[in-house]
């Protein structure tokens, strides 16, 4: 059953988004004195008094916008009233009632639902009094907050409640399924109008965000919640991200931080990249940032239809990727083509098996014995007629997999046999499509950590395994 839904209207600049973060106690929406910000729908799921209900975000009414996406701005303005069953209709006590203010009444007058009027940004006791100007706007509450003087965030919430219809039988059961954290949180990144949106789109089954060829269209990270195989996964379509000095304004810089901020609070990454298109520069910077937080991720090709010809096959692709990202080979590579759906469902498949495999941990017995071979087979060469010792391993922690060897000297050990020691574990355990971290700790230096990554000093790259040319597998293909 879907919880009952409240949704936040009103002209461009009147503090929805403002009411937004507030009402949901953390900073979800972009809020910037820019009329427009907003263009898709955000929501968050509230407790009060009992009740549970999701708050939904708009776009302004009325808005003309930079990149003439008025109509996909004022369709999901549509949807949102349209499932509302409850409206807060919000204007700026500031600037007093203006025109657009009676265009969103007139749009709201013949929806029999309930509706609250917010007076919004009633920061003294003069803008409180001239409240007899909204009064005409809707036959509703009027509740009157200031969320930058945090006043009355506790009587806008009863008056939802009391609006509310009422509860469902299992409207606490499924709110709080809805409230706990999902099987696994999916960030999908990439530079702009690669996809993002249409794959996003195509697992929640509805036009959820807006999909345009204008580039730079999603300016949220938005976290759409989605069910598979009886399974709750949120999926987070972020903006399209672009070199930063050609970044402009305010509002891209922060969308560009909420896209860094989506990678480091995802458990699995899709890094899109389009078939019509070669790498750039910044599919490069978005890989070192997935590097650097290691986290699991999958390469995925879209808009596979429109490749660049017959001649550029999975195989081509696959090692293309392989070249511009040597130390990348163990990551899954996918082919999809969002706007028809195609071999989405597996993607997800995919992203919840390596997901798993972050949250492997072997025995300290196994994982021990698998270093003692691989010294036994390749000893680590000495260095300055030292000879690097390694007394035993333990695996620390998951997500990613950490382990720790505790040496005579890290300094001892060269970045070409890590590498091969890396490989090896790979070979042995079953995570051999994530990074995994190694870490060389000096027995008797236990105040001293170093830490080594595994490839050469670089922790923001993960490494793939040394292996022969001859029993090398290429990357995973799906």
């Amino acid at each position: 059953m879907p919880l009952p839904r409240v949704a936040i209207v009103g002209r461009p600049n009147v503090g929805k988004s403002s009411i937004f973060n507030w009402l949901a106690g953390r900073l979800i929406s972009i809020v910037d004195p820019t009329a427009g910000v907003t263009r898709d729908r955000l929501t968050y799921i509230c407790r009060e008094k009992g009740r549970y209900f999701e708050i939904v975000d708009t776009g302004g009414i009325g808005i003309i916008d930079s990149d003439e996406l008025e109509a996909d701005i004022e369709k999901q303005i549509r949807y949102g009233i349209e499932q509302a069953d409850v409206i807060l209709f919000v204007v700026d006590a500031r600037t007093g009632k203006l025109p657009h203010d009676d265009e969103v009444a007139k749009l709201l007058r013949g929806r029999d639902i309930p509706k609250i009027l917010v007076i919004n940004k009633c920061d003294s006791a003069k803008y409180a009094m001239e409240q007899a100007e909204f009064l005409g706007l809707a036959d509703a509450p009027v509740v009157l907050t200031s969320v930058k003087g945090n006043e009355n965030r506790s009587g806008l919430f009863a008056a939802i409640v009391k609006a509310l219809p009422p509860a469902a039988e299992d409207e606490a059961t499924f709110g709080e399924a809805q409230i706990t954290e999902p099987e696994m949180k999916l960030a999908i990144v990439g530079r702009r109008n690669v996809g993002k949106s249409t794959f996003i789109n195509a697992i929640a089954e509805e036009e959820r965000v807006i999909v345009s060829e204008v580039a730079g269209t999603t300016r949220d990270s938005i976290d759409v919640r989605f069910e598979g195989d009886g399974r709750s996964f949120i999926a987070i379509d972020t903006p399209g991200v672009r070199r930063k000095k050609s970044l402009e304004g305010d509002i891209e810089f922060y969308s560009l931080v909420r896209a860094q901020k989506s990678i480091r609070r995802a458990d699995v990454v899709l890094m899109f990249l389009s078939a019509t298109e070669t790498i750039s520069k910044v599919d490069k910077n978005l890989i070192e940032e997935i590097g650097r937080y290691y986290k699991p991720c999958i390469f995925v090709i879209n808009k596979w239809d429109l490749g660049t010809g017959e001649e550029m096959t999975t195989e081509k692709w696959t090692a293309y990727i392989g070249r511009t990202f040597p130390t990348l080979s163990f990551m899954p590579v996918a082919f999809v083509t969002a706007q028809e759906g195609r071999n989405v469902r597996p993607v997800i498949n995919l992203a919840q098996s390596i997901f798993k495999q972050a949250r492997v941990r072997v025995s300290t017995g196994k994982l021990n014995s698998i270093v003692r071979d691989a010294i036994d087979r390749q000893p680590p060469p000495m260095k300055k007629n030292r000879r690097p010792k390694i007394f035993f391993a333990t695996q620390v922690s998951t997500e990613p997999p950490t382990i720790v060897l505790k040496c005579n000297d890290p300094k001892l050990f060269t970045d070409s046999w890590t590498r091969y020691l890396m490989g090896k574990l790979r070979d042995a355990f079953p995570f051999d499509e994530v990074p995994v971290k190694l870490i060389l700790r000096a027995r008797d230096a236990e105040q001293s950590e170093e830490k080594y990554s595994t490839d050469r000093g670089n922790a923001a790259r993960p490494v793939k395994s040394r292996r022969s040319p001859t029993t090398r597998p290429s990357p995973k293909r799906r």
